[in-house]
């Protein structure tokens, strides 16, 4: 297999072949970030190797919307493609004691640790995910300005600006006629694939999960294929994080949070609702807290919990049922 590190930046993609890794022998090329230049750097990587792209594995760190296109143009051609967290590269770029930054560098350590570290493959998320997520997306940014024009509303009423509250009103309502017709936009995507509506159903049968919910868990859980519940949590990183060192350093542990911070949000919201109507989450929370746990410690459990229930009943095909008696 041909390891081809790529480093993405919004114009270029500096790319690098590394033809061994004992040597560290390479070569570079920089292509313009576009559909020609992804084009170009495909036949470039084919020319150079003198192999088929079934046999070249690129490299790139996931850098939003820079890297989707390439990302895509290079799993159409038939290459195996890893998209990596930026944090895991640092860390080994780090661990191999590479202190400096530059693009080639940086398309260096990519190629290096594609070589050494076997990457998961990349596997585009399906087209109706991908759209549900650009709906989400511009339905929480309008939500925000929604929020940002009542605050300067309330600014605006204790100074007595008059014509000001009149401006900041007629915003108020485009921006709001905005949201519903979002949500109104986001319900009907989701009822035209049976497949998200029937999971919808599913997760909306979890005690604790509504509708705003069950969105985000559909865009997070359909996205990708997770291997367990507990993978899934750690995606959106609710997992727990312990800072202990010998005897003496005994650090209070905390959830992780390394993914999605608006689904992390809104599962907090979900999962207080959750320690009052869910029979699993409110027994696993009272337990928590008659062990010694802090409140803010079970409620990160309950988080966690609930995220392994969501991808249960999805895995399963089947409604929630509450296994506490």
């Amino acid at each position: 297999m041909m390891i081809i590190g790529i480093d993405v930046s919004k114009a270029k993609l500096d790319a690098l072949w590394l033809k061994d890794t004992t040597t560290g022998a390479n070569k570079t090329k920089i292509f313009a970030n576009t559909a020609q230049g992804h084009a170009a750097l495909i036949e470039w990587a084919r020319h150079q190797t003198k192999s088929p792209p079934e046999s070249l594995h690129f490299i790139l760190e996931a850098t939003g919307v820079y890297s989707e296109a390439i990302a895509h143009a290079l799993y159409r051609a038939g290459a195996q493609v890893s998209v990596l967290n930026p944090a895991h590269v640092r860390d080994y770029a780090k661990s191999i004691g590479v202190r400096t930054k530059t693009d080639k560098k940086d398309s260096g350590v990519l190629a290096r640790y594609g070589a050494t570290q076997q990457p998961r493959l990349w596997r585009p998320e399906p087209a109706e995910i991908r759209y549900l997520k650009a709906l989400l997306s511009r339905y929480e940014a309008i939500n925000e300005d929604v929020q940002r024009e009542k605050n300067r509303r309330e600014k605006a009423e204790v100074i007595q600006a008059v014509e000001v509250v009149t401006s900041i009103d007629t915003v108020l309502e485009q921006l709001i006629k905005e949201k519903k017709r979002l949500e109104m936009l986001i319900n009907q995507h989701i009822d035209q694939h049976p497949g998200l509506k029937q999971d919808r159903e599913f997760l909306e049968s979890i005690p604790g999960v509504g509708p705003v919910v069950s969105r985000y868990m559909l865009s997070v859980l359909r996205s990708r294929e997770f291997a367990s519940g507990p993978q899934s949590a750690a995606f959106l990183g609710l997992v727990p994080v312990h800072h202990e060192s010998g005897s003496s350093v005994r650090g209070r542990a905390r959830l992780s949070k390394t993914g999605n911070a608006t689904v992390r949000a809104k599962l907090y919201m979900a999962a207080v609702v959750a320690i009052q109507h869910n029979p699993d989450i409110k027994k696993q929370y009272e337990r928590l807290l008659k062990n010694g746990k802090t409140k803010m410690s079970a409620l990160g459990a309950a988080m966690r919990k609930l995220v392994q229930i969501c991808f249960g009943v999805l895995k399963h095909q089947k409604p929630y049922h509450a296994q506490a008696v």
